[in-house]
């Protein structure tokens, strides 16, 4: 594994622990940790997809391990957290079974990634073209555009 991939393997793991921690205390960090993390493990599948950085097979089941880690959001949002610094729109709490099955799509795309990871640059393609939608159809419908 070259060092760089190193790096892009311990930085997704590391993200993944400072969201458990950061979990511990505020639900609108711990979430904004989680979807920062998230961020960051598609934008590694992405700079792979195009060749920025090479293939690695263990990066990329450490960007979908992460991802796979958001199921724990839906527990993130309890009545209240709709205020402060959120991009949440409010269509997460009244419309709780919308938000938490759109979830659930993202999680069964992530998990089916999972089941088979990545194996070369086509499976990475197509590991974002499964996950895409799922992420985008969530944005679109409960986050504010930033």
């Amino acid at each position: 594994m070259g060092l760089s991939r190193k790096y892009v393997v311990a930085a997704l793991l590391a993200l993944g622990t400072a969201t458990a921690a950061v979990g511990q205390t505020d639900p609108i960090k711990a979430r904004q940790a989680i979807m920062k993390a998230n961020g960051a493990a598609v934008s590694s599948l992405a700079k792979m997809a195009r060749a920025e950085i090479p293939f690695d097979a263990a990066a990329a089941k450490a960007a979908l391990q992460t991802i796979h880690n958001s199921a724990t959001i839906a527990d993130l949002f309890p009545a209240g957290s709709d205020q402060g610094d959120t991009n949440a729109l409010r269509q997460v709490w009244t419309d709780n079974a919308g938000f938490k099955a759109a979830l659930a799509r993202l999680i069964a795309a992530d998990d089916a990634q999972l089941a088979d990871p990545p194996a070369d640059l086509d499976g990475v393609k197509a590991a974002l073209g499964a996950l895409g939608p799922a992420c985008t159809g969530c944005h679109n419908s409960y986050r504010a555009p930033t």
